[in-house]
């Protein structure tokens, strides 16, 4: 991918440039919990985007997408946002940088990635995250790696209409090769987690489906959360138990008690996983993330036939832990496997799948590594 980009910037734009790279990430657990105050445990993934920038000495940039075949010029100005679905996270990175006091110089960029679009693996996180990262180096801002994860989260809700918490751009931005991290969404806390499940892969199995919903469903979800927190008088779930919830239970609508219900036991299940990785207790791990899939499943209904099906194949195989991961209404599945059951299980996946839908879901080992940085 990098001798690619190379090859391209080189024959586009003729020029020197710097070579920056960001991660996708997983999120073992914690799923819906960052808009809602709480705590979410993700790592950035060994599949991610890479970029070539360098200063054009004009007021615009001109970015070349290699996974696209396309080109998008436009301008810094607010009103000149480009028409292009990807250029819009560019174009909202530059954007939120000039907010907060950051110059930004034109450029000339290529752009390429391998993190699967649609896979819940936040390739627009890892977007937002490199260029962040890469115009902060470039002008010499000096913006701290929270305030670059901000910038990515504030593209989301100002220029692609997603309002997403913090997490996807924080772990593209703080990933650290075998660790994950446990943020505290609430006060931007964050502790390291050695992960080395040496017994172990993490295995995503993709269904390849993306079923399109009418309306907003994840805004709709957070929207419920803020209801019930009110509800009890509260800004954000983070800390509230289920006696609060149900204290208040005939005065917020069933769906919104369920929503709730789910992330107040997400906020409990994130703790224990910390607590069962410093034991070597993967078993309990495993536990947990059955636990979320079925709560994302029944209680904040974001789930899909086709996700259910690979969970319970999943425990039908003996793996260690499944769930749903991502925003959800398709994508992937995360799964614990163990080492020895690893190659039976893919086949199994893959095999059942295409007998029940028609394809083969992809499948993609992953090993937690480094998030957002500059390449040699």
């Amino acid at each position: 991918m990098k001798t690619k980009i190379q090859e391209k910037f080189n024959a586009l734009f003729g020029a020197e440039g710097e070579m920056y790279a960001s991660a996708g990430r997983v999120n073992l657990i914690g799923e819906h919990t960052d808009y809602n105050g709480g705590y979410v445990f993700p790592g950035a993934i060994d599949k991610g985007v890479m970029i070539k920038i360098a200063p054009n000495g004009l007021d615009k940039v001109r970015a070349y997408a290699i996974d696209f075949e396309e080109m998008a010029e436009f301008g810094m100005e607010e009103s000149d946002k480009p028409e292009q679905a990807w250029a819009r996270y560019i174009f909202g990175v530059v954007r939120e940088t000039i907010k907060r006091g950051g110059k930004v110089k034109g450029f000339d960029t290529v752009v390429a990635g391998d993190v699967p679009a649609g896979a819940g693996l936040s390739s627009s996180a890892a977007l937002e995250s490199v260029y962040a990262y890469a115009i902060n180096e470039m002008n010499g801002n000096g913006i701290d790696l929270f305030e670059l994860a901000r910038i990515g989260q504030s593209t989301e809700h100002n220029y692609c209409g997603v309002k997403c918490g913090i997490m996807d751009q924080f772990a593209s931005c703080f990933g650290k090769e075998g660790c994950l991290i446990r943020l505290d969404c609430k006060t931007m806390e964050y502790e390291y987690f050695p992960f080395h499940p040496t017994e172990h892969k993490l295995v995503l199995v993709d269904s390849r489906v993306k079923h399109q919903l009418t309306g907003s469903p994840y805004n709709d979800r957070r929207e419920s959360c803020e209801r019930a927190a009110k509800a009890m008088g509260r800004d954000l779930l983070r800390g509230a138990t289920m006696e609060m919830l149900d204290a208040v239970k005939d005065k917020i609508s069933e769906e919104d008690y369920m929503r709730a219900r789910f992330v107040i036991g997400e906020e409990r299940r994130v703790l224990d996983v910390c607590d069962a990785l410093k034991a070597g207790d993967y078993e309990t791990v495993g536990k947990k993330m059955y636990e979320t899939h079925w709560g994302l499943s029944r209680d904040y209904e974001v789930s899909c036939e086709e996700l259910d099906f690979l969970a319970e194949l999943a425990e039908e195989c003996g793996v260690t832990g499944s769930r749903i991961m991502g925003g959800g209404f398709g994508g992937c599945t995360i799964n614990l496997v163990r080492n020895e059951i690893c190659d039976f299980f893919i086949e199994k996946a893959r095999s059942s799948f295409a007998a029940k839908y028609g394809h083969e879901p992809m499948i993609y080992p992953v090993v937690i590594s480094d998030g957002a940085r500059k390449l040699d």
